[in-house]
C-alpha cells in the first residue's frame, strides 16, 4: 500500500481509505468488522465515516471495533469523521456549521467512537448561514484543546475553498489539509475550479463515489434497466444512473475500462480506481464496499499503475463537454503546466 502526506499536514496515510457509510445497514457490525480488519492488515490507514451515516450507527460500530481490538492495530488508523448536516430535526440550532452545532456534533462523535481525539474532523458542507469566522475559529479552538489534529473541509465550491484558506490565513487560525469531493471518471468537474484552488493551497483530495455509485463497476448493461442497489432504493438507483445511461460518454469509458482490465489482468473497478488515485492533489480514494469480497477487489488497485497510454486513453474518453472560460487555450494550458511545460500558445 502507498502512503501520502495527508495534503499539507505531516501525517501519513494510505493511498485509499476505507469508507463507511454503509455500516450498520447494508453492512452488519460482524460485516464491518471484518472489513476494518481485511482493510488494515491490507496497510489501509485512513477510515473515513460521518456521524449522520446511519443515524451514527456507522461511528458506534467503529468505537467497538477500536474497543475491541489491541492498541497495536487501532494505533496505525487515521480515523476522520464529518460534522454539519442535522443531528436533531425538531432543533433549529441542531444542524449547519455553527459553534454551537459543531461542538455538540463533535462531543457526540467522540463519545460514539469512544475516542478522546479524532484525526481529522470535516466541516461536511458549505454552510451559507453560519459566518466562516465562526467555523474556523472553532475549528482551531478544537485543534488547540486536543479534540481534533487537523479539520478539513468536504463539497465546497472552488471560491468557498479559497475563501476559507485566505480567511483562516489572515486570521492566524489553523488552515484545512483537506477536501472530499466527488470525483470519479464521469464526474470530473471539480477539475474546472477545485483542483486548482486545492493545488495552490495544499489540500489533498479524498475523492469519494470513485466508481460513480456502481456505474463504473461494468456490471450495468447499456439497455438493461439497473437493479436496486442494496444501499438504494429502487428509483434511487434508476435516478442516479438514469442519466447517465443515455450518455454515449458513459458507456466509451466502460469500454474503455473493460478493455484496459483484460489487458492488465485487473477488474475493471480496479482500473477505475487507478485512475482516480494517480490524478492531480489526490491523497486517498474512498473506498465504499458494500462486503468484504467487494472491498478486497477493490484494494486489489493499490498495486495497479496505468500506463501514460492507459491514462491518456481514460482521459479522453471521459473528458465532460466544457466550454468557456474552461474550453480550448485552457484546457491546453492547464495540461502543459500539469505536465511541467507552462507556455503560452
Amino acid at each position: 500500500m502507498e502512503y501520502r502526506r495527508l495534503g499539507a499536514s505531516g501525517c501519513a496515510v494510505s493511498a485509499f481509505a476505507l469508507g463507511t457509510m454503509t455500516f450498520g445497514a447494508a453492512t452488519d457490525k460482524e460485516e464491518s468488522f471484518a472489513q476494518l480488519d481485511t482493510f488494515v492488515e491490507a496497510g489501509g490507514s485512513l477510515i473515513d465515516t460521518a456521524d449522520v451515516y446511519v443515524g451514527g450507527t456507522s461511528e458506534e460500530i467503529i468505537g467497538q471495533w477500536f474497543a475491541d481490538r489491541p492498541a497495536e492495530i487501532t494505533n496505525r488508523v487515521v480515523l476522520a469523521t464529518k460534522g454539519r448536516f442535522a443531528t436533531d430535526r425538531n432543533d433549529p440550532n441542531g444542524v449547519g456549521a455553527s459553534r454551537r452545532h459543531l461542538d455538540r456534533a463533535l462531543t457526540a462523535s467522540l463519545r460514539r467512537l469512544g475516542l478522546e481525539t479524532i484525526d481529522l474532523y470535516q466541516v461536511h458542507a458549505w454552510d451559507p448561514l453560519t459566518p466562516l469566522e465562526e467555523t474556523l475559529s472553532f475549528l482551531d479552538d478544537v485543534i488547540r484543546a486536543g479534540k481534533i489534529r487537523y479539520y478539513g473541509l468536504s463539497n465546497f465550491t472552488g471560491w468557498q475553498v479559497q475563501k476559507a484558506v485566505d480567511l483562516a490565513g489572515s486570521l492566524g487560525l489553523a488552515k484545512p489539509v483537506t477536501l472530499q469531493p466527488q470525483y470519479n471518471l464521469l464526474s470530473r468537474e471539480i477539475e474546472w475550479e477545485i483542483v486548482p484552488a486545492c493545488r495552490h493551497n495544499g489540500l489533498g483530495l479524498l475523492p469519494w463515489s470513485p466508481l460513480a455509485s456502481g456505474i463504473l463497476t461494468g456490471k450495468y448493461q447499456r439497455d438493461t434497466e439497473p437493479a436496486a442497489d442494496q444501499r438504494l432504493s429502487h428509483a434511487e438507483t434508476a435516478r442516479l444512473f438514469g442519466g447517465r445511461r443515455g450518455e454515449q460518454r458513459t458507456w466509451d469509458v466502460i469500454d474503455v475500462l473493460k478493455a484496459v482490465a483484460e489487458r492488465r489482468g485487473a477488474t475493471v473497478s480496479q482500473v477505475a480506481l487507478a485512475w482516480v488515485a494517480a490524478q492531480p492533489a489526490v491523497t486517498a480514494v474512498i473506498l465504499g464496499a458494500r462486503t468484504i469480497e467487494q472491498l478486497k477487489d477493490n484494494l486489489g488497485a493499490s498495486g495497479l499503475v496505468l500506463s501514460g497510454e492507459e491514462a491518456e486513453q481514460l482521459g479522453t474518453a471521459s473528458q465532460p463537454s466544457v466550454d468557456y472560460p474552461y474550453g480550448g487555450m485552457a484546457l491546453r494550458q492547464r495540461r502543459r503546466k500539469i505536465e511541467g511545460g507552462w507556455h503560452h500558445d
